[in-house]
């Protein structure tokens, strides 16, 4: 059973979002959903920055703020500060945020 690659933060101040990052990639994207060996769905993202003093970090909020439009102050990385699978916040409407997460995934089912 594949757990899906958000959830609802429990005071429902925002999501909970589960991302693998490649870095030093061609270009900055979103690149789907993949699955990891624990069965865990997680949001595919790539950067063009080195992983070098958290450059690869800024990059992917960067990114995801300027993609589904959200301010770059409500993302936040809250796991996964030197590894490729990252657990990240984001504050806002846990409805709006699944809906565009949805639109950016090409529609993939969360």
């Amino acid at each position: 059973m594949e757990k899906p690659f958000c959830e609802t933060l429990a005071n429902g101040s925002g999501i909970r979002l589960f991302l693998r990052l490649t870095p030093k990639a061609s270009r900055n994207a979103i690149a789907g959903v993949g699955v990891d060996g624990n069965g865990q769905q997680q949001i595919r993202a790539m950067v063009t920055a080195v992983p070098e003093n958290g450059k690869a970090n800024i990059v992917l909020i960067k990114l995801l703020a300027k993609t589904a439009k959200w301010p770059k102050s409500s993302v936040e990385i809250v796991a996964g500060h030197t590894d490729r699978n990252k657990v990240l916040e984001i504050s806002g409407d846990p409805d709006a945020l699944i809906a565009q997460l949805h639109e950016l995934t090409g529609g993939q089912d969360i």
